[in-house]
C-alpha cells in the first residue's frame, strides 16, 4: 500500500491494519517513506490517536527495525527508563545495584533533552569512558561486569531515530503514542526480561499533571507488556530536583558520594531503592518488591554497588581507580561560587524546569543538537522543599565557566525558590505505582 493511502486512512481516524504499520515502518527504514510523509503520519496519529493494538504493532515494528540483542546469560536481563527530569541520575546507581544483586543489565542510555539532564551527558565527564562502543565490547560488558551504560547505536530500532528527528521539528513530540512507541522500541530492541519504568510528575517534568503522568505510564506499561515484555512503572514527584545537584559532572559526583555512602540524599535513596527492589520482583529475583528494595539497600550499604560501578567504568575505558578517586577525574568549572539566601522562611516550592532551563544556559546543555556541553557546569548542594534558611544561608552552589555565568545561575536559583513562613508538607518522591 502506498504511504500516502496508511496516511489517509489514519486522518479519517480509522484503525490501521498491522499490515499497514509494518510497511510503514519499513518504508522508514529504507528511505522509501519520505520525511513529508513521515510528519504527515506524525501530526495523523496525535491528532487520532492509536488504540492499544496499533500502538503494540507499532513498537514492535520500530523495535524489528535493526538489531534486536539477545543474550545467553547465567541470570535475567532488566532495564530501568525515566522519563526526564531535573537531578535525576538514578541510572548511575540502580545499574550497578541491580548487577550486584545478580541480574544483567544492557542499558540503552540518551543525551539531554530540554531541561532535563541526559546519562550519556554525565558519562562522557569520566575521563575516557566510552558511551558508543561497538557491539561485541557491550554483550561482554554487560557479561563479565553485570550492567554497561551506553548510548543507542545505529542498528537499534533505526526508524526511531528517523520518526523522532521529524517528530521534534514538526510539533508532533507530545503524541502519547508515538512517545510510547519511542522509548519501548529502543528499551525492547535490548532483549530484556523486564523494564521498569520512572514516570516523572510535576513543574520539572515532561508531563507536569498526575492525569498525563498517569495516561503516559499506562500507555507504557500496556504496550510493553503487550509486546512480550514484563513491566510496571513508578510515578515519582518532579516537583523538586531529585539529587542536590543538576548538572553533568556534578551529578556523577552526587552519585560517586552516594555509592561510597559519603553522601547519600533522602529522596535520591527512596526512589532508587522502590525502583530497584520492583526490577528485582518483576524478574523473579526477590517474591516481592519490600524483599527487593532490602536488597538494593544491601546492595549499596555492604559496598557492592560501588565496586560494580567502578569495575563498569573501567572496562568501558574510565580510571581504573575512579571509584577511589572520582574527586580528581571530574572536570572542575572555572567559577565555584554560593548562592545566598536573600529572605528568611520554608522553601514551600521549587521552580524545578527553571532550574533545569538554567543549567542549560551556562552550557550544560544543549540550545541546539550540535551544541558543545561544557560538562564541568550547573549546581550543587541545592536545598530541597522544607527546608529553613535565613538570609545569608547557602541554598546552593554554582559552577560555571565565567563570573557572569556564575551570576546569572545565581539569581535564577534565587528565584527558583519561594520562600514562606509556614513549613510545608513535601509528598513522598514515589507517587504511586502503576502495572496490569
Amino acid at each position: 500500500m502506498l504511504p500516502q493511502e496508511i496516511i489517509r486512512k489514519k486522518r479519517d481516524g480509522n484503525t490501521l491494519t498491522s499490515e499497514e504499520i509494518a510497511e510503514f515502518v519499513v518504508g522508514l527504514t529504507s528511505g522509501a517513506t519520505s520525511d513529508a510523509q513521515a510528519a504527515a503520519f506524525a501530526m495523523a496519529v496525535l491528532l487520532k490517536k492509536m488504540s492499544l493494538e496499533e500502538r503494540v504493532v507499532l513498537t514492535k515494528a520500530m523495535r524489528d527495525s535493526g538489531q534486536v540483542m539477545r543474550w545467553d546469560l547465567p541470570g535475567p536481563v532488566v532495564d530501568k527508563h525515566s522519563t526526564g527530569g531535573v537531578g535525576d541520575n538514578v541510572s548511575l546507581m540502580l545499574a550497578p545495584a541491580l548487577a550486584a544483586c545478580g541480574v544483567y543489565v544492557p542499558m540503552i542510555s540518551g543525551r539531554g533533552l530540554g531541561h532535563t539532564g541526559g546519562t550519556l551527558d554525565k558519562f562522557d565527564s569520566i575521563p575516557g569512558y566510552q558511551t558508543q562502543p561497538d557491539a561485541e565490547k557491550f554483550s561482554k560488558v554487560v557479561a563479565d561486569v553485570g550492567c554497561a551504560i551506553i548510548g543507542q547505536t545505529a542498528d537499534l530500532a533505526p526508524a526511531d531515530k528517523k520518526l523522532y528527528a521529524i517528530r521534534d521539528v514538526t510539533g508532533t513530540v507530545e503524541s502519547v503514542d508515538l512517545i510510547t512507541a519511542s522509548i519501548l522500541s529502543k528499551k525492547l530492541a535490548s532483549g530484556l526480561d523486564a523494564l521498569i519504568l520512572d514516570v516523572k510528575c510535576g513543574n520539572g517534568a515532561f508531563m507536569p499533571t498526575p492525569d498525563a503522568a498517569d495516561e503516559l505510564a499506562r500507555s507504557l506499561v500496556q504496550v510493553a507488556n503487550g509486546a512480550g515484555c514484563k513491566t510496571a512503572a513508578l510515578l515519582t514527584d518532579m516537583n523538586e530536583h531529585l539529587a542536590a545537584a543538576a548538572g553533568n559532572a556534578v551529578e556523577v559526583w552526587n552519585a560517586c558520594a552516594f555509592l561510597t555512602g559519603h553522601e547519600v540524599d533522602p529522596r535520591l535513596w527512596d526512589v532508587t531503592v522502590a525502583l530497584g527492589g520492583e526490577a528485582l520482583t518483576l524478574v523473579g529475583a526477590t517474591p516481592d518488591a519490600e524483599i527487593g528494595r532490602m536488597k538494593i539497600s544491601e546492595s549499596f550499604e555492604s559496598g557492592a554497588a560501588a565496586e560494580r560501578f567502578g569495575r563498569m567504568v573501567e572496562a568501558l575505558g574510565g580510571p581504573t581507580d575512579f571509584m577511589e578517586c572520582f574527586d580528581n577525574y571530574l572536570p572542575k568549572a572555572q567559577i565555584i561560587l554560593d548562592v545566598e539566601a536573600t529572605g528568611e522562611g520554608f522553601a514551600t516550592a521549587i521552580d524545578t524546569r527553571g532550574i533545569g532551563v538554567a543549567v542549560v544556559e551556562i552550557g550544560g546543555g544543549r540550545r541546539d543538537a550540535a551544541d558543545a556541553i561544557d560538562h564541568s557546569v550547573g549546581y550543587d548542594q541545592l536545598i530541597g522543599l522544607g527546608a529553613m534558611v535565613e538570609a545569608g544561608d547557602v541554598i546552593g552552589r554554582v559552577h560555571a565557566a565565567d563570573e557572569n555565568a556564575a551570576e546569572h545561575a545565581a539569581a535564577a536559583l534565587r528565584g527558583a525558590i519561594r520562600l514562606s513562613p509556614d513549613a510545608p508538607s513535601p509528598p513522598d518522591p514515589v507517587l504511586g505505582r502503576i502495572d496490569l
